[in-house]
């Protein structure tokens, strides 16, 4: 929101300085962005008078003036077409910097003749677009004069960042509002603003016009004017206008703008003679086309208020007026729509056209509900003082949602709950200055433009804002004696042990957005959590799973020329079902970069994504040792390159493999791509123990080791057998692992050879060699129960 030092003072009736009022406003919660001073850029630019105007010698289109700026004659060369003897301009001179390019002027030849400085057009001071000519200005123009004092440019303009729950300062009176109640001046009465603006006498009948849709549009309020003159602005106006950034367009569409930006209650202008029978708000037909004020034809689907009569759509409601029915130069009959749209309706329309505006950055936080009468009556002033013609009556559709809202207030909230005593007196002071209306049981009737305050905690919040927040004293939290007792959550203390793990094992964090787009969501499942006011529409859906997010900062880095990436990050998807805790590991490029004792580069396989699953699985203190290998990972992986990790058939703990080629295209990811995801909220529970590790107590006697390779069907999987092997003698068997497998010569077709490394430990004494062979007899008929056979 930008609004400029003497605009302010208009509703602010104060003597404070410049740094008084930056300081008052990010004081109360107005944050300013910055401070621009538009005659900074204006110096050395001064009222000169042009004294004679000679065609140049070498150029049919170029004159050499003779130029007074206050300091004597000095010869310009110019090639505007109005330049002449006699004409009162602006002047550049040498030093001075071009706001419009940046350009120093300095004493130069132009086609073999001196020229020192410049005449300026309008577009070269950047205060407007008019580049046929250069400025003039009128005859009495004190010659020597700096241009933006004689101008009026020096006139500070605050840009301050609105917050989305203060719709009340989206307009200039707000914000003076907001700094009479902080101590820094007085309001002026609204009418004291507009000075002696003529009334209204209304002539004949309102407009025709209705709203069939009270749910986006409550309320339609419209009056006519008829014999206006539509032309430029006054300077006045336009100046105001352009310092804030807004283009001056006409007088009428300039007057909008106005009461917009000051009042913070857009408005719209209809040319009477391009509408058809009355306006109407109504939803849109599904397939209908406006083409708007941007000059963008826009599509609707019917879930769209808009303003239309009986020929067509004119309006975008509360967003964007069309083409078709805009005022221009001719207009001589116009009709002045003030409405109420419900923010709700004007964002969902906002983000689904992808159109934003001014009106809509107002509608959308909230308009003054109440304001429509007095809205458009200073509208149709301001038409009748500067485009003259005559009013009708006004047409009121439908009702705005203006019911006063009571809020039963305790003033001893502002010290328990804001930490602040404030005296009630002091209290009920700034609530009033601020527009509420207290009485003596501190019933607070909430005035109609302050849409964000609804309880007693939104009261306590004004009043220490206002207050000054930096008078809340900085108390400490009482402590109690003796050592503290650790606050941190099972939950927090298992994803800070396996950050450190997943550091430690290479991999590096990333974090990425919890909000994804819908096709990236529907690749893993499809999100349950869509947002009702996303973003973007790139961040739509509350993300299922953690790898889009890693698989997107994978395709980053690696075009940025990284060979390998290793990331992981631990959050939460958002299932049908609530969240859930996760780490997603991407590991993408290269698993070994080539060198001369590496060999060639190698990519990362289903392989290395298992080991990460099992190393990070063990620290977080799952049973590794009785975890099953079974298929299932999903849609998201290769189907032959994936399984899960599962403790029992149904409790999964970690999905791993390497990315399905499909997605690996989505993403633009080329070569091998593994994930993992572990499954943090499924890891079994365990009892507290205390902060002591159990004593190490190693074995007494040497483990004996036994290899066993056994012929086994294709289809029996590594992980069966090992288990069936380590469950073969569970009291003298520790440990049991698959480290080879052979297919080929002397391997039947439909067969696997598979070695297994069995490892035995003895208690109180040493195996004898029948006992071995009983445990391997054991093994061999646990084996034998899956297919297997000892490969001889």
């Amino acid at each position: 929101m930008k609004f400029t030092v003497s605009w302010l003072r208009e509703h602010l009736d104060t003597d404070a300085s410049l740094d008084a009022i930056l300081d008052g406003l990010t004081r109360i919660g107005l944050e300013v962005e910055g401070v621009e001073n538009p005659a900074a850029r204006l110096t050395g630019f001064r009222v000169a008078r042009v004294l004679t105007a000679e065609r140049h010698p070498q150029a049919d289109k170029l004159q050499v003036l003779s130029v007074d700026a206050g300091d004597g004659p000095l010869q310009v060369v110019c090639g505007a077409p109005n330049a002449r003897a006699g004409l009162v301009g602006v002047f550049g001179m040498p030093g001075a910097v071009v706001p419009a390019n940046g350009m120093e002027l300095r004493v130069a030849a132009i086609r073999g003749v001196e020229s020192n400085g410049m005449m300026c057009s309008t577009r070269e001071l950047e205060l407007g677009e008019d580049h046929d000519g250069i400025i003039e200005l009128p005859a009495d123009a004190p010659v020597g004069t700096t241009f933006a004092d004689y101008a009026g440019l020096d006139d500070p303009v605050i840009d301050v960042a609105i917050t989305p729950n203060r719709q009340d300062c989206m307009g200039v009176r707000g914000i003076a509002r907001d700094l009479a109640a902080a101590g820094l001046g007085t309001l002026r009465p609204l009418e004291a603003v507009l000075g002696d603006l003529p009334q209204i006498t209304p002539q004949g009948a309102g407009p025709d016009v209705a709203t069939h849709d009270p749910e986006g549009c409550p309320a339609f309020f419209a009056q006519t004017v008829a014999g206006v003159t539509n032309g430029p602005s006054p300077d006045w106006l336009q100046r105001r206008l352009t310092a804030v950034g807004q283009k001056p367009i006409s007088a009428l569409v300039d007057i909008t703008n106005y009461v917009m930006l000051g009042l913070g209650r857009p408005l719209h202008v209809y040319d009477r003679a391009k509408l058809q029978g009355g306006l109407v708000a109504r939803h849109a037909t599904a397939g209908e086309q406006v083409l708007a004020l941007n000059g963008k034809t826009y599509t609707l689907d019917g879930g769209e208020t808009v303003i239309a009569d009986d020929a067509a759509v004119h309006d975008i409601g509360g967003i964007m007026g069309g083409e078709h029915s805009g005022v221009s130069e001719t207009t001589t009959d116009v009709l002045i729509e003030c409405a109420y749209f419900t923010p709700e309706t004007i964002a969902r329309t906002g983000q689904k056209l992808a159109l934003t505006s001014d009106a809509r950055q107002r509608f959308e936080r909230g308009v003054d509900p109440a304001f429509l009468d007095e809205g458009l009556a200073i509208a149709t002033r301001l038409v009748l003082a500067l485009c003259g013609g005559t009013p009708s009556e006004v047409t009121r559709a439908g009702e705005p949602p203006a019911d006063p809202r009571l809020v039963a207030y305790n003033p001893n909230l502002s010290e328990t709950l804001g930490g602040l005593a404030v005296a009630p007196e002091r209290q009920q002071e700034i609530l009033e200055r601020l527009g509420f209306v207290v009485d003596l049981e501190w019933n607070v009737v909430v005035p109609s433009w302050r849409r964000d305050v609804d309880g007693p905690a939104d009261l306590v919040e004004e009043v220490i804002r206002i207050e000054g927040i930096d008078k809340v004293p900085s108390t400490p939290l009482p402590r109690p004696a003796g050592v503290a007792r650790p606050t941190a959550t099972p939950e927090q203390k298992l994803e800070r042990r396996l950050r450190r793990s997943a550091a430690a094992r290479g991999l590096n964090e990333a974090i990425t957005w919890s909000f994804i787009a819908e096709d990236a969501a529907a690749s893993f499942g499809g999100g349950a959590w869509t947002l009702a006011n996303p973003i973007s529409e790139d961040m739509k859906v509350m993300r299922p799973s953690l790898l889009p997010g890693l698989l997107s900062a994978a395709n980053r880095n690696l075009k940025r020329g990284a060979t390998g990436v290793r990331l992981f990050e631990i959050g939460r998807r958002y299932l049908a079902d609530g969240e859930r805790l996760t780490l997603g590991v991407v590991l993408a490029g290269e698993q070994r970069s080539r060198g001369w004792q590496a060999g060639k580069a190698a990519p990362f396989d289903a392989f290395d994504a298992k080991a990460e699953a099992l190393a990070l699985l063990e620290a977080a203190g799952a049973p590794v040792a009785n975890l099953q290998v079974m298929d299932g990972a999903g849609d998201a992986y290769h189907p032959g390159q994936s399984a899960t990790l599962r403790l029992g058939p149904k409790t999964v703990l970690a999905a791993f493999g390497t990315l399905h080629p499909r997605l690996a295209k989505a993403f633009d990811l080329s070569g091998s791509v593994v994930a993992v995801e572990l499954f943090l909220d499924a890891l079994p529970g365990k009892r507290g123990t205390g902060f002591m590790r159990p004593a190490y107590a190693p074995p007494a006697l040497q483990a004996v080791t036994r290899d066993f390779a056994f012929l086994v069907p294709a289809t029996v999987s590594g992980d069966a057998l090992v288990r069936a092997v380590r469950g073969a003698d569970k009291a003298a068997i520790v440990d049991a692992r698959l480290f080879d497998v052979f297919t080929g010569a002397g391997v039947e077709e439909g067969s696997k050879s598979l070695a297994v490394e069995v490892t035995l430990q003895p208690g109180e004494k040493s195996f004898t060699d029948a006992e071995i062979k009983g445990v391997a007899d054991k093994v061999v008929a646990a084996a034998a129960k899956l297919g297997a056979s000892l490969r001889g």
